[in-house]
């Protein structure tokens, strides 16, 4: 349900549409996926929340943010809080959705429509909201993972749901293996 002449917006909650894709067994194309909603709408723009661990040496999300950043996509960090929990295990924590909500809230009265990829029930209250501003609002998630990705509120409040699985020819791609060295590849090739 979308229209050549609305205005979009793409929230994306890196990491549930990280976890969501995985579920599913595919990786986002994020080229791809900026492509498909230009094609469906005037996008303004396409937003990424993810939190960093600012103290690693590397970080494996670093070089996708980067590619974001310098590709079009408003690239939204914070660091994430490292912890240990109670039976000694390092846990990491860094939720960014007061950071989405501020910027969908600041944004609706320029937008017709709302694409948030997140299936985290906690935005139910932001959907509302904007609906009540006359923004229409899809959710892109699944619920064809064991368990579903997306609470079954977020789903009924949203004007429109879309199934990930559906996108994943549009969008996805094949989960990257590791890349073999080079020793291996004239192995492999029987050289």
């Amino acid at each position: 349900m979308f229209y050549k002449d609305e205005r979009l917006a793409l929230f994306i909650d890196g990491s549930n549409l990280y976890a969501a894709a995985k579920a599913l067994g595919f990786d986002i194309d994020y080229k791809l996926l900026r492509q498909e909603f230009m094609r469906r709408g005037k996008m303004l723009r396409a937003f990424y929340y993810t939190a960093l661990l600012e103290n690693d040496e590397y970080s494996p999300i670093r070089p996708l943010v980067d590619w974001l950043h310098y590709n079009g996509f408003t690239m939204v960090t914070k660091p994430a809080k490292e912890y240990t929990d109670s039976m000694g295990r390092r846990k990491v924590k860094g939720n960014m959705d007061i950071e989405l909500t501020v910027d969908a809230m600041e944004l609706a009265p320029r937008v017709d429509h709302i694409v948030l990829f997140s299936g985290d029930g906690d935005f139910r209250p932001l959907i509302a909201s904007l609906q009540r501003q006359g923004v229409r609002v899809s959710v892109v998630s699944t619920i064809r993972s064991q368990p579903p990705m997306i609470s079954d509120e977020l789903r009924r409040q949203a004007d429109n749901f879309i199934e990930l699985e559906d996108l994943r020819d549009v969008i996805g791609r094949p989960p990257r293996e590791m890349p073999m060295e080079p020793r291996s590849v004239a192995a492999a090739s029987g050289q």
